[in-house]
């Protein structure tokens, strides 16, 4: 359009990413031009391609500017209804169709359109002209940069490939991304004539998680695609988002192998898109109605374009011209005779059966939309590449083609930070040098939240009406640099140090945990220039652990030996650092606060960042510098005299009770008993008890007298219960206080003596929440994963389904626990050790679909059970009792596969000094040992105990309590015919709900051969699931893991797993058509459990204890303790029923057994 600069197709629609891709053609010639004009008229020529692309750029950028607002709501929202449009009016820029009419949240788009404006400006193009467009390109930045999380309707703008219009997490989307947010940080808009105001700003832990999440997607394209043929523009040009190799070679492969035809790639499987079997009346499909597409997808050349130019860019001549040769079989001439690319090719009606039955047979026919821009510009630039008019770095002058790989030779710079002079000279003692906030010189250190608000102000224009950055976190990378701020520079402290609300951040051992997680994080991840800093505060209550070494001492001296967990380490200094490190400017800063009126802040970064939190809508942020140390223990300093006085006056001494003694040392001793049951706990964190029964006179009469710390929490929850958090407790000589002020005087309290039980008790009760929960649901939901809280059956498990708001998760936990608090805070807990698993060793959730975590908090406390081979009750105070860190390495070992042992470890009577009063203590816990680690604990062992502010001597500070493997094969240990081995295995995959690799695709060939799949009484009906889904679809295997859910014991969900493993194995062995009507799985296993049964009782000639040896679902537990193979596995004995079932040949019998 001669006004605009947009192209229009069908009427006057102008899509963006249509647009941009058909600009990207007349850019190539124009690069050509400029390289090859010798004449005034060629040199013309080639400013007028230049203009017609900065034209049609600006078009764009003012189409997308009109909605501005959209922009500013949808970084907050992220909702379908504030996107920007994807298409618009060519004639005059409006909108071409309203926010309900048509799919428009396409990150693809949006982020092509960036990454387009950064290769072209990059290349010489002035593209932007003003300050305020420089914000608006800020803004889209923060637009797209949640595209991990973010479900969009994808580059074919429909969703689910149903067309039912639902959003879908897109690997194009977040790949394409991923990309523009690389190719446009720290990128000057106005090129050689710019300065700091315009320059672009990209925090790179945005940039990490989109890595992550893609990585993890590939090469399926979305949860009802498998394969996507628009990966393509992902892996190579444009994008190029995907760093390793391999990956790029299977995913290639794949949409190859998968999509390929004569005539082009299919977009997708059973794409209805223009196939004469799709019904032109209505957009979307009906479920079943997909089959019907199965071979017949039309196929659309632009494929080998993309296919074509990535062969050049990889100096791949074979592909070059392989795909050349396809594509000039498939061009169409006009009446001038030039060659024309079509959108697509489709089979005519009477030669669909034909194609399906034999596909690539037929001959196919163009589409009527002739030609198709998009490809017909990609077309061309592959055009030139060929004939080298163009070389790849000149269209790719970002070098977006050599992408940036770990550097394993990566060396993570640590400098310490101690609190305060006594803590500098204990360092010191230690041979441990570190600085102090005084002695630094020409640099200042500042908590990490103070980075996240000073990015706030990045892209704030008052004009366009928009805010900046929306608050978030910085991230690690982020944290990991230096700053130049004006004239000064600055370090920040680690994210996770700024978390100091929830009681995580007490547990020195889960500190020194994350400290290593972080150096190991930083070395898969880095990519900037130079190396990352880790600046690490050292505080007194690190110290003042009461063990002999403490455990941040411990991790100093690894790093003095220059590596953790194999990943280079060098101490030092932060002023030592600075010629090594990576220094980034924050100079957008100067252009919001040059007319501040408290005067000139940048002279001082202390006062400039106390200026930035009182302009900051949270109250609650604090800009001192005392603030950059790790939180103290709740209660240390932290309350006002008169409110620290509430609790030492009620409680006075806990009464004299026996020592707890040991049950046994399980040094040695088998995991588990051999039959033990399942159910073990109704809940595996059920709460204190409560005197519901009791008046509220008799309440406020408990806490007069001299009371124990638990005896206290069981009142005041009564009273929270009863009255609320509001109620006035005014006792005789106390001072008046409210529940809610007794129970935080509480908290503060037991986290001083961290009493994990009670600890988490009036955590739960205060309704507190981890302050990175949301951040932690997302992590794991983004991966692909579904996620359930609660406890089975099933109809009592909540699933989350999405992104959500903190306080909505809090709710949807609490209800789901049933509102027993320390079940809702444990969860919390594992939710955030689940993602930091998820980011940091992805393989363990490997074949895991859906987390359950109130399973896996069961399996938890059944393990401590078994292995201490205490009662449910027993297990639940142990469980609930553990560390922070205890339980998150328990959580890991389980999730391993790994087997450990679990030891009690008992603290004496402890005399202990508290304020005004002494308070006796009796403390459980429990250590987790490796299997080849022997341990004696004799009665008379005495640990010394003593508590200080803040801190407490650890029970049992020796290495046997780290939650250690055992470095050999665990099943060689006891010997592969371990009694409970097998048993435990089940239990525990069943409550991961890992299943066997390609176990979903042998369901789909048993489904496709049979009427339906009966489990646990729910059918998995053959219509219309085969019909809609294809092998390797999510959406399929969500729903054959919704049916196993049904299942509400563990093991027995494993033997269901294994014989569909078996069933879908004499599937492939067998050439069977038909399996019949409905398969009882359940039945099939009793058969199994019944031959097992006969055959033990064949071979010991006695009566087999039948009745005694009963578990879950009547199976015997000697079969749920079988290996799966040999003479009496269960494989062999669910091979023989099903193979009978079908009335196979023995030779397929034999295949199996």
């Amino acid at each position: 359009n001669a006004v605009t600069g947009l192209i229009a197709q069908k009427g006057h629609h102008a899509w963006v990413r249509d647009n941009v891709y058909a600009i990207l053609s007349i850019w190539g010639l124009a690069l050509a031009y400029r390289k090859f004009a010798d004449t005034d008229e060629q040199r013309a020529k080639c400013y007028e391609l230049e203009q017609r692309v900065v034209k049609l750029m600006r078009g764009i950028l003012m189409c997308m500017m009109r909605q501005i607002d959209k922009v500013e709501n949808f970084k907050k929202t992220q909702s379908v209804d504030d996107a920007l449009h994807a298409k618009y009016n060519a004639e005059n820029g409006s909108i071409a169709a309203g926010d309900k009419e048509w799919g428009h949240l396409q990150i693809d788009a949006t982020s092509m359109f960036v990454l387009a404006l950064a290769q072209m400006t990059a290349s010489g193009l002035k593209i932007i002209f003003t300050l305020d467009e420089v914000d608006f390109i800020q803004n889209l930045v923060f637009y797209i940069g949640s595209a991990y999380r973010i479900r969009d309707y994808g580059i074919w703008e429909r969703g689910d490939k149903t067309n039912h219009g639902f959003p879908e997490l897109n690997a194009s989307s977040i790949g394409m991304a991923k990309a523009a947010l690389e190719a446009i940080s720290a990128l000057d808009l106005f090129g050689s004539h710019g300065g700091p105001a315009s320059v672009i700003h990209v925090l790179p832990d945005q940039i990490k998680q989109s890595e992550v999440v893609l990585q993890s997607m590939l090469p399926r394209e979305s949860s009802s695609k498998e394969i996507g043929a628009a990966i393509l523009s992902v892996i190579s040009f444009p994008a190029f988002a995907v760093a390793d190799d391999e990956l790029v070679r299977i995913t290639r492969n794949e949409i190859i192998t998968k999509l390929q035809g004569r005539y082009g790639c299919r977009r997708f499987l059973r794409d209805g898109y223009m196939t004469v079997r799709e019904d032109q009346s209505r957009l979307h499909y009906e479920p079943a109605e997909l089959k019907a597409f199965e071979n017949i997808e039309c196929e659309w050349p632009l494929f080998f374009a993309y296919l074509i130019i990535d062969g050049v860019f990889r100096d791949d001549i074979g592909q070059v011209d392989d795909y050349n040769r396809l594509l000039a079989d498939v061009l169409v001439f006009d009446d001038n005779g030039n060659k024309l690319v079509p959108e697509l090719y489709y089979v005519e009606g009477d030669k669909i059966e034909l194609e399906y039955r034999n596909p690539h047979s037929q001959v196919r026919v163009p589409g009527s939309h002739v030609p198709h821009i998009w490809g017909q510009s990609l077309y061309i630039l592959s055009c030139l590449l060929c004939e080298e008019l163009i070389t790849p770095g000149e269209i790719d002058p970002l070098n977006r083609r050599h992408v940036a790989l770990p550097n394993s030779e990566l060396v993570v710079q640590v400098a310490l930070l101690a609190e305060d002079e006594n803590v500098r000279e204990e360092l010191n003692n230690e041979g441990i040098e570190a600085d102090t906030p005084s002695s630094l010189k020409h640099i200042e250190v500042f908590p990490a939240r103070m980075l996240a608000l000073a990015y706030q102000h990045l892209g704030r224009n008052s004009k366009l009406g928009l805010s900046g950055r929306p608050p978030q976190d910085a991230g690690l990378i982020a944290t990991s640099l230096f700053y130049r701020i004006f004239d000064s520079v600055v370090a920040f402290t680690p994210q996770f140090l700024d978390y100091k609300q929830f009681y995580l951040c007490l547990d020195n051992e889960l500190l020194v945990d994350d400290i290593e997680t972080d150096i190991g994080t930083l070395q898969a991840h880095w990519r900037l220039m130079g190396r990352p800093t880790i600046t690490l505060p050292i505080t007194a209550a690190m110290l003042n652990t009461g063990s002999d070494r403490p455990w941040i001492t411990k991790l100093i001296t690894k790093m003095q030996l220059g590596y953790i967990n194999g990943v280079r380490v060098q101490l030092g200094k932060l002023s030592d650092f600075l010629s090594t490190s990576c220094i980034k400017s924050l100079d957008f800063l100067e252009t919001h606060f040059s007319d501040s009126p408290q005067g000139a802040p940048h002279k001082n970064p202390s006062k400039f960042f106390q200026i930035l939190a009182s302009l900051s809508p949270d109250s609650e942020i604090d800009a001192s510098l005392d603030t950059f140390v790790p939180p103290k223990a709740p209660g240390s300093g932290a309350v006002t005299p008169e409110r620290n006085l509430s609790i030492p006056t009620i409680i006075r001494h806990s009464p004299s009770g026996e020592k707890i003694q040991r049950l046994a040392d399980v040094a040695g001793v088998s995991l588990q008993k051999r039959h033990r049951t399942w159910s073990l706990l109704a809940k595996a964190t059920p709460s204190l008890p409560q005197d519901s029964d009791a008046d509220v006179n008799d309440l406020l009469l408990k806490l007069e007298n001299e009371i124990s710390f638990q005896e206290l929490a069981i009142t005041l929850n009564s009273l929270l219960d009863k009255r609320g958090p509001t109620f006035v407790v005014d006792l005789p000589n106390r001072h008046v206080a409210t529940v809610e002020d007794l129970i935080d005087d509480l908290y503060k309290q037991v986290c001083d003596l961290k009493m994990w039980s009670l600890v988490r008790h009036t955590a739960g009760m205060l309704n507190k929440r981890v302050e990175n929960l949301a951040e932690s649901v997302t992590d794991i939901i983004v991966h692909q994963k579904l996620l359930t809280v609660g406890y089975p059956p099933a109809i009592r498990e909540e699933t989350i389904t999405g992104p959500l708001h903190p306080d909505e998760l809090k709710k949807i936990i609490s209800t789901a626990c049933g509102h027993d608090v320390r079940a809702s805070v444990i969860t919390q807990e594992v939710l955030v050790y689940l993602a930091m698993f998820m980011r940091t060793e992805p393989k363990l959730f490997k074949e895991m679909l859906r987390i359950r975590v109130g399973l896996i908090m069961e399996v938890m406390a059944t393990e401590v059970a078994n292995a201490l081979e205490c009662t449910g009750d027993e297990a639940s105070g142990y469980f609930v009792n553990m560390s922070p860190f205890e339980m998150k390495h328990l959580l890991h070992q389980i999730l391993s596969g790994r087997e450990f042992e679990v030891t009690e470890v008992v603290d004496e009577e402890t005399s202990v000094l508290s304020m005004t009063r002494k308070q006796s203590i009796r403390n459980k816990s429990v250590s987790i040992l490796p299997l080849d680690q022997k341990v004696s604990l004799h009665p008379d062992t005495k640990y010394a105990s003593s508590f200080k502010e803040s801190s407490r001597r650890k029970m049992s500070d020796i290495p046997s309590r780290l939650l250690s493997t055992n470095s050999n094969d665990s099943d060689s240990h006891n010997g592969s015919d371990k009694p409970g081995k097998w048993m435990r295995r089940r239990r525990i995959d069943g409550a991961l709900n890992r299943v066997p690799e390609n176990f979903y695709q042998y369901v789909w060939r048993v489904l496709e051969r049979c009427q339906g799949i009966s489990i646990g009484g729910y059918i998995l009906p053959q219509y219309p699931i085969v019909q809609e889904m294809t092998p390797n679809e999510l959406k399929f295997a969500i729903c054959v893991e919704t049916a196993l859910n049904r299942i509400p014991h563990p093991e027995f969900r494993q033997l269901i797993v294994e014989a569909l493993m078996v069933l879908g194995k004499v599937v492939e062995l067998e050439p069977v058509q038909t399996l019949g009507g409905i398969i009882d799985m359940n039945f099939l296993v009793h058969q199994a459990n019944e031959l097992f049964l006969q055959d033990q009782t064949r071979i010991d000639e006695i009566d087999y204890p039948v009745q005694e040896l009963k578990g879950s679902e009547d199976i015997c537990c000697d079969f749920y303790d079988s290996a799966p193979a040999g003479r009496f596995g269960t494989i062999t004995y669910l091979s023989k029923v099903i193979v009978r079932r079908l009335d196979c040949q023995n030779t397929t019998e034999c295949a199996i057994c």
